[in-house]
């Protein structure tokens, strides 16, 4: 097994909360109203630093979904999952897209600590 590569993000980027990973940039944000289990998620167009599990169907408030859980690639941490295929029409736009954790991250740059709370992105 080969070493890890881990993508550093220019500008300001979302974090894993564990070990500080970059995970997204701010603006690949596509929306804030989702939730999860434990509260508050976000969708992105893209995510980096992350192993996607194995896909499965789940029943989500928005309708039966195909999707996989991600973890952080350096902590192994589950901060969110990836949508494979939505079977609703009106839920085809998540397909491809990943939900982030609000609580299994962190928002910030180099030279900025944001607050897990705070409220960047619109």
């Amino acid at each position: 097994m080969g070493r890890v590569h881990v993508q550093k993000l220019d500008g300001m980027f979302y974090k894993c909360r564990m070990c500080h990973t970059h995970l997204a940039k701010f603006d690949d944000l596509m929306s804030k109203t989702f939730h999860c289990r434990r509260g508050k998620a976000y969708l992105y167009s893209s995510v980096v630093n992350v192993i996607v599990g194995d896909y499965e169907q789940r029943m989500m408030t928005t309708g039966m979904h195909v999707v996989a859980d991600i973890y952080c690639i350096h902590c192994n941490q589950n901060v969110g999952w990836r949508y494979e295929t939505a079977y609703e029409e009106s839920q085809k736009y998540k397909e491809g897209k990943f939900i982030l954790e609000r609580g299994r991250i962190d928002g910030g740059c180099e030279h900025q600590h944001i607050p897990a709370g705070a409220d960047i992105a619109n």
